[in-house]
């Protein structure tokens, strides 16, 4: 994973890092790594994220065949 630093702005690159990080599972990962997980314990959060995998799926679908309003994001007033 690469970063670019420009203008020797460190706060923006480690800000765009984090997403990447974010975005590939990378925290996730460093957290499940961080102790033993009981194959009880991985069973239920496998079938927890395969619940919250079909709800999203479900969702999008309803959202694409107009079942569902889609919700707009607010818009953020920049001080600057």
């Amino acid at each position: 994973m690469l970063v670019d630093v420009r203008d020797n702005n460190v706060d923006q690159a480690l800000r765009i890092l984090k997403k990447k990080m974010q975005r590939e599972g990378l925290f996730r990962e460093m957290r499940a790594r961080r102790a033993y997980e009981k194959p009880s314990e991985k069973r239920a959060r496998e079938k927890s994220e395969a619940i919250r995998r079909s709800r999203k799926l479900a969702r999008k679908q309803a959202q694409r065949e107009g079942l569902l309003s889609v919700r707009k994001k607010k818009a953020v007033a920049s001080s600057r």
